[in-house]
């Protein structure tokens, strides 16, 4: 997990990111929540500082929180409630079966290659019924941002056919623009999805 540049940034700039982080309260994790069985089994695939694990630990699920960066992982282990685990997208086949899945703007950071696969192993680790929340920013392209954090771009018609391939049907979208680490505000958009 060393020498990838976006994972260098989270671990340099974890507290100023921890910070940013935790004042914005985002509404896509309302919706999620929601949405979930009573008590169910979830992953926060790309958890940061752990603030949106411990509130869906709070709400009553068992959370499973990964993130590919070591001091974001050291602060999400602190949160009640939250297990955290030092992981990569591609440890996701091993993580077991999972009644909702929390993908808050983590997914973008895959290549555009490989979204298709770790979708497909978040289905597979999906229980039926499962419910996927999945934040991403949208526009075109991919490469670096001012950080050097690398970024992959998509519209909504991508992200909704990419879901579909993969076994996902959204029934829920939010979109909006909000300022990011590199000071930029830039357009999101926020599918739920059921298996």
């Amino acid at each position: 997990m060393t020498g990838n540049p976006t994972l260098t940034v989270y671990d340099r700039m974890a507290d100023e990111y921890r910070e940013m982080a935790t004042a914005a309260d985002f509404a896509g994790l309302d919706l999620f929540l929601k949405a979930l069985r009573p008590g169910g089994r979830v992953l926060d695939l790309g958890c940061g500082p752990g603030h949106e694990a411990e509130r869906i630990a709070a709400a009553g699920h068992e959370v499973l929180a990964v993130d590919g960066s070591a001091e974001m992982i050291a602060m999400a282990e602190a949160r009640e409630g939250v297990t955290a685990r030092h992981a990569m997208f591609d440890d996701i086949p091993d993580f077991g079966l999972f009644d909702g899945v929390w993908a808050s703007f983590s997914l973008l950071h895959a290549p555009r290659a490989d979204l298709p696969r770790h979708l497909a192993d978040l289905r597979a680790a999906s229980r039926d019924g499962a419910v996927f929340g999945m934040a991403m920013k949208t526009g075109d392209g991919e490469g670096p941002d001012r950080l050097g954090r690398f970024y992959t771009y998509y519209d909504e018609e991508n992200l909704r056919d990419l879901l579909a391939q993969a076994g996902f049907v959204p029934v829920d979208a939010l979109s909006g623009t909000s300022p990011g680490l590199a000071g930029q505000t830039q357009p999101w958009l926020f599918l739920l999805s059921r298996v």
